[in-house]
C-alpha cells in the first residue's frame, strides 16, 4: 500500500466535515478525499438495507480514487454498515461510534453517560451496546434529535430558533443526572457552543469527530500506513466530491475548514 495515499471519508452530506477538520488538524500529511452524499442526505431516517446499499456504493468509488483507508464519517452508517463494510472490503474501515463510545466511558465520573443523535442512530442501539460492551454498569439515556441536521445545514446554528429546539430536546436529559453527553451524530459538533450552554457546566460533552481522528492515527501507524512526507500545499491534499448541490457545500465547508477548500466535484455514485 502507498504510504501517500489519501484517507477516504464519507458522510451523507456536511456533517463529515467536522471529521475532516479534525483529521487535518491531528495528522496534517494525510491527504484526504471526501464524499458526501448531499443527494440523499438524511440518512438518519432510512432503513439499514439501504445505508448499506449507500455505503458499498461510495466506498467503491472511494478505493477507485485510491485511498489507503476509510472512515465512515457518519453515526447513521457507523451503526448500520461498518461490519459489513468491513467484511466485505479489504481496506482498513473504521467508524465513529467506537471511538466516542470509549471516550464517554473513560469521561464519566457517576457512570450515567447521555447520547444525543439522529433517529437511526438511536434506534439503532449501537452506541449502547458499545458503551455496555466496555462497562456493563453505565447507564445510558440517549434521545434522538432528528431536526439538528437540518438547521445544521440550512446555516441556523447561532441562531434563536435552534437554541429553543435545542432546549425542547434536552430538556429530559437534564433530568437524567448525566455527567458526560455524547455528540452522536457529526453535525452535532458545529452546535457543541449551543449544547454546552443548555446542559451546563456539570456535563462533559464528547466529540467523536475528534476521537476518531485519534483512533486513525494510530491505526495507520500500526499499519505502517503513516504519511511521512512533509505537508504540501492544502489544494493539493485534499478532494471533495459531493453528489448533489456542489456550491451550497461549498460554501458551507468554506465556513468550518481552515482554508478555503478547492473546486468541488458533483458525481453520481449510484449508476
Amino acid at each position: 500500500m502507498n504510504i501517500e495515499a489519501p484517507i477516504g471519508v464519507f458522510d451523507s452530506g456536511v456533517g463529515g466535515l467536522t471529521v475532516a477538520r479534525e483529521i487535518m488538524q491531528q495528522i496534517p500529511n494525510e491527504r484526504i478525499v471526501y464524499f458526501g452524499d448531499t443527494a440523499r442526505v438524511p440518512y438518519g431516517s432510512k432503513s439499514k438495507e439501504t445505508i448499506i446499499k449507500y455505503s458499498k456504493q461510495i466506498i467503491r468509488f472511494l478505493q477507485n480514487e485510491g485511498v489507503k483507508a476509510i472512515v465512515i464519517a457518519c453515526n447513521t452508517a457507523s451503526a448500520f454498515a461498518l461490519e459489513e463494510m468491513r467484511r466485505e472490503f479489504d481496506i482498513p474501515i473504521i467508524g465513529v461510534i467506537n471511538s466516542g463510545a470509549r471516550a464517554a466511558s473513560y469521561t464519566t465520573k457517576n457512570g450515567k453517560v447521555g447520547i444525543i443523535g439522529t433517529e437511526g442512530t438511536i434506534n439503532s442501539g449501537m452506541y449502547n451496546e458499545v458503551l455496555k460492551g466496555i462497562n456493563p454498569k453505565l447507564e445510558v439515556v440517549t434521545k434522538a434529535c432528528p431536526l439538528f441536521v437540518p438547521l445544521v445545514e440550512e446555516g441556523f446554528v447561532d441562531d434563536p430558533i435552534t437554541t429553543e429546539v435545542v432546549k425542547r430536546y434536552l430538556e429530559e436529559l437534564k433530568d437524567k443526572d448525566i455527567d458526560t453527553l455524547i455528540l452522536g451524530c457529526t453535525h452535532y459538533p458545529l452546535l457543541r457552543e449551543t449544547i454546552a450552554k443548555v446542559m451546563g457546566p456539570g456535563v462533559q460533552l464528547v466529540n467523536p469527530a475528534y476521537e476518531t481522528a485519534l483512533e486513525l492515527k494510530n491505526l495507520l501507524l500500526n499499519k505502517n500506513l503513516a504519511n511521512k512526507k512533509e505537508t504540501e500545499e492544502r489544494s493539493k491534499m485534499y478532494k471533495f466530491y459531493v453528489s448533489d448541490a456542489a456550491k451550497k457545500f461549498e460554501r458551507f465547508a468554506d465556513s468550518i475548514l481552515p482554508f478555503e477548500i478547492p473546486k468541488t466535484k458533483q458525481i453520481s455514485v449510484d449508476e
